[in-house]
């Protein structure tokens, strides 16, 4: 089974300049993770949404690449049916010519 979590969007403290440290930025993730599913155990998308929202405004990261390690481990680390997992973390709105995003890809 596929879940694809796409353009979750919200802001959140996430950078080194001084202005992303105080003000909140556009943060766009997308997720996609094949797991093992079987009957009555899924894996609940709305939560998968929560999780990744609440640890990136919570810990306020001071790089994207922290970022994107510390979410990978919390949703491995909650949902250990997991058997592949793609994420990527965007900021769309740091530079004015491009959105800026780093990506995981793991095999499991």
């Amino acid at each position: 089974m596929t879940i694809f979590i796409e353009n979750l969007t919200f802001h959140a403290i996430i950078g080194t300049l001084p202005k992303e440290r105080i003000t909140p930025q556009k943060i766009v993730v997308n997720l996609e993770l094949d797991y093992e599913y079987k009957k009555p155990i899924f894996i609940n998308y709305a939560t998968l949404a929560q999780i990744i929202k609440n640890n990136i405004k919570i810990n306020k990261y001071m790089l994207i690449e922290d970022a994107l390690l510390s979410l990978h481990e919390e949703i491995k680390s909650k949902f250990i049916q997991i058997t592949s997992m793609k994420l990527k973390i965007s900021k769309p709105t740091i530079l004015a010519q491009c959105d800026v995003s780093v990506s995981l890809y793991k095999n499991y």
